[in-house]
Parts: structure tokens; C-alpha cells; sequence
């Protein structure tokens, strides 16, 4: 006797579920692989694949509002498929939920610092004597903004910190430009960028207090400035040992 076969009723093809979805089949065998579609409360809710033979398959409709959330998180929250997987693990629901608190310390977070009171451009170039050639070329290259509505303290904290740097010694006639603060900006973006996601997942996952994560987020802003000086010193004693050995 041949085996029934299985209901398919509803069940879309791959195809369908990515046109429905908004995206290739690619990027849907790839979130798949990810383990970003099945949650661990599927099979109690009766969300399951199909798969009637080696290369077939049907796929729950509740898949297409999965992948437009994996999309929005990726696209609009920038968070990475790995933080993704793990605000996915409960299911959809609990997904939004996270997300909903997510938002809101990073909505709480930028108000605070919208708060920040700005220095005007005029009055930045007078009290520190930058060259307005050099506040152009730092928002040409993403060092900081343009300054139009004014520069805030940490933009601030950055022209300040070239100039020292500056006084030092390192200038142009040594080949020291403001290309080399790119150097810097470059190397914290991923570092920030990680940073700020194991953050979030932490206060989210541990159910702390927007208001009480925001708290923390500032108040840890001064010794991280310090612990990254102090690394940088650290790290470059070791590489200058390392440029000895090697000679």
C-alpha cells in the first residue's frame, strides 16, 4: 500500500513564497539555511514545511510575513542575521515584541542626545582656530557632519583631539592629513556597529528598563573612551615589540 500522501492544501511553492515575500528564491534557501524561518513553536502551532520528495517542498503562508520581518530587521535595524536567529527564536510574536522594546531605548537613547547642546560653526573655527578647509573635508569624508545646524560635543571632542594631535608634530609635512582620522572612523564603525547590537540584545533579552538601559548606555560612555586609549597605548607597545622581532 502507498504511503499518503501529504496534505499540501494552502502550502505554497518556493517560488510563490518568495514573489509573495517581496524577495529571489536565493535569499529564501538562504534564510532558510540561517535558520530563520522555523521557530521552536512551529510544530506546536502547526506552522511546518511540507516536503513531499527530495527536491520539493511546500511552505507555510505564515512564512511570508517572516521573511519581510527578517528584511525589516536587516534592512531598517541593520542587525545581523545571527542577532536576527536568536529576537526569531520564540516565534514572530515574541519577535515584534522585542523589537517594540528594542526601539524604544534607541528612541529614548537619540533624545537624550538630541538634547546636546550644539556649537555653531563660527563659534567652533574661533575658539579652536580649525581651518574651515579642514571641517569641510571631515564631512566630505563621514568623519563628522557638515555642521549646518551646528556640531555637537563628541564633533566637538574631534576637532579638538586633531588639533592636540596636530601640535604634536604630525602635519602635513610629514604626511599626517585628515585622511588619516578615515583610518579611525573605519576601524570603530564595526566595532560600535557590534557593540551597540550585543547591547540591545542584552537589555532586551534581560527584560531591563528602557528608561535604566539608556541610564547604563550613558554612563559608560567616559570609560569606554578611556578603555579604547588605554587599548590603543597597549596594542601598540605590542606592535612595536613585534616590528623588533621581525627586523
Amino acid at each position: 500500500m502507498s504511503a499518503e500522501a501529504p496534505d499540501i492544501t494552502g502550502l505554497l511553492r518556493m517560488g510563490d513564497l518568495a514573489d509573495q515575500a517581496g524577495v529571489s528564491p536565493a535569499t529564501v534557501k538562504h534564510y532558510l539555511r540561517e535558520g530563520l524561518l522555523e521557530s521552536e513553536s512551529d510544530a506546536e502551532n502547526g506552522v511546518a514545511i511540507v516536503r513531499t520528495s527530495r527536491n520539493m517542498a511546500y511552505y507555510p503562508p505564515a512564512f511570508v510575513e517572516r521573511i519581510r520581518l527578517v528584511r525589516r530587521l536587516q534592512e531598517e535595524r541593520f542587525m545581523p542575521l545571527r542577532a536576527i536567529r536568536e529576537v526569531l527564536s520564540d516565534g514572530p510574536d515574541r519577535a515584534r515584541e522585542l523589537v517594540g522594546r528594542r526601539d524604544e531605548i534607541i528612541e529614548r537613547a537619540l533624545s537624550r542626545r538630541d538634547g546636546d547642546e550644539l556649537t555653531p560653526r563660527a563659534d567652533l573655527i574661533a575658539s579652536t582656530g580649525v581651518p574651515a578647509s579642514v571641517l569641510d573635508k571631515f564631512a566630505e569624508l563621514r568623519v563628522m557632519g557638515d555642521g549646518v545646524r551646528g556640531y555637537d560635543p563628541d564633533e566637538v571632542r574631534i576637532v579638538q583631539a586633531f588639533l592636540r594631535f596636530r601640535d604634536t608634530g604630525f602635519g602635513d609635512e610629514l604626511g599626517f592629513t585628515v585622511y588619516d582620522a578615515l583610518r579611525y572612523v573605519e576601524a570603530l564603525e564595526p566595532l560600535v556597529r557590534e557593540e551597540t547590537q550585543t547591547f540591545l540584545h542584552r537589555m532586551v533579552d534581560r527584560d531591563v528598563d528602557p528608561e535604566r538601559a539608556v541610564e547604563l548606555m550613558l554612563s559608560a560612555t567616559d570609560p569606554l573612551r578611556e578603555l579604547v586609549g588605554a587599548v590603543h597605548g597597549h596594542v601598540l607597545r605590542r606592535e612595536l615589540e613585534r616590528e623588533r622581532r621581525t627586523d
